[in-house]
């Protein structure tokens, strides 16, 4: 399947103003309003001249505020639409109108997908056929375990589907009759597993068709490029292989490299990786050398009471970033060395004096060609 990553601000967004539809009449209507708001919606996708393939639809609470519903109404009309195949919806990008040649975007499966496949299970594995009477969607929810108002979603959108049907005028959680048992359950499927679980799977591939042990791997943005992800969910994925030994992450420009392929059952040990730390422990200790360092300059200059430079001023006195100063001083507070006052007269306050004789004792990440000297 062909993915893409779209970028929010090479993207136009259609305004409420532009839509010149009539609004949906949502009083006297059969079903629910997320349902009669979805085809107003695939109407407008379809006749107006202003909605075009690969741009925004207005925000959620500009459509809201437009038809004068909830912006969980919304949500669920947004949804319904997607599953019809006319938008797809990205987290901090929006819903965008699908082309008829485009490729997908690799996002989490819902847990409304979930729910509508855990129900399909559920007809089948309790043998109901057509005509019979569903139990209230709280009893479904129990046993499909998934919350009462996904179960609903779920439910009505199997309506729309024509595989179940409710008795009554408007929808609640009793009344759903089956009318079609012809579909098909997913036992185990990967669109089910969560989107970090899919690239992490990518990843495998990806290093065993392309890399091979010593390999550096490629920058997560171009990973991220590569597997249209963001790069967030590549990061996530590459700590699961480090976990899992596959991959050594090391601080600074030795970057991350591919220690086993991710189907060999052993790991050939190398010098580097037995006597020289990881890039979380290299983490760990640079920033207890800073606290160290701290706590030397209090012990020596300062007194109970003694208000400290700000993380600034010790940034470019020290030569380090202010993330690094500002996690040595929220660790030294917790130790109880320091205290931290808000507004005019605030500031970062010493509490205790801190004794100075702690060591740091673990190698560093450095270069590998190095441990072979180590070696000899």
């Amino acid at each position: 399947m062909k993915y893409i990553l779209p970028q929010k601000s090479e993207l136009e967004q259609i305004k409420v103003s532009d839509i010149n539809s009539s609004l949906p009449d949502l009083k006297n209507i059969k079903e629910s309003k997320a349902i009669t708001i979805g085809k107003w919606l695939t109407n407008v996708i379809q006749t107006n001249k202003a909605v075009k393939p690969n741009t925004l639809l207005p925000s959620k609470p500009d459509l809201a505020y437009l038809l004068g519903v909830s912006i969980g109404t919304i949500q669920n009309a947004l949804r319904y639409i997607e599953d019809l195949g006319f938008v797809e919806s990205k987290q901090c990008i929006g819903t965008i109108v699908k082309g008829s040649n485009e490729g997908s975007m690799r996002k989490l499966t819902s847990k409304r997908e979930i729910a509508i496949n855990a129900i399909k299970k559920y007809i089948i594995d309790n043998n109901l056929k057509n005509g019979d009477n569903l139990p209230s969607s709280r009893i479904i929810s129990n046993a499909i375990g998934c919350s009462a108002n996904t179960t609903r979603l779920a439910l009505e959108y199997l309506g729309t589907i024509n595989i179940l049907e409710h008795k009554f005028k408007n929808s609640n959680e009793n009344g759903w009759k089956i009318i079609s048992t012809n579909f098909s359950v997913e036992e185990k499927n990967e669109e089910h597993s969560t989107l970090v679980k899919k690239v992490e799977s990518d990843l495998k591939n990806y290093i065993t068709k392309n890399l091979k042990t010593g390999d550096k791997i490629p920058a997560h943005a171009e990973l991220s490029k590569e597997l249209s992800v963001s790069i967030k969910t590549i990061h996530d994925a590459l700590k699961v292989l480090i976990d899992e030994g596959i991959l050594l992450a090391r601080r600074g420009r030795y970057g991350t490299t591919v220690l086993k392929m991710p189907y060999e059952a052993k790991v050939s040990e190398k010098p580097e990786t037995s006597i020289f730390a990881s890039a979380p422990e290299t983490a760990f200790y640079y920033y207890e050398r800073t606290q160290n360092h701290i706590k030397k300059m209090i012990a020596e200059n300062y007194e109970i009471g003694a208000k400290l430079p700000s993380i600034n001023e010790l940034s470019k006195q020290l030569d380090l970033s202010p993330n690094t100063i500002r996690k040595a001083f929220h660790n030294l507070s917790r130790e109880g060395y320091l205290a931290f006052s808000r507004g005019r007269y605030g500031g970062t306050f010493v509490i205790d004096i801190p004794q100075t004789d702690e060591q740091t004792f673990k190698w560093l990440a450095v270069n590998p060609k190095y441990a072979e000297i180590y070696k000899n």
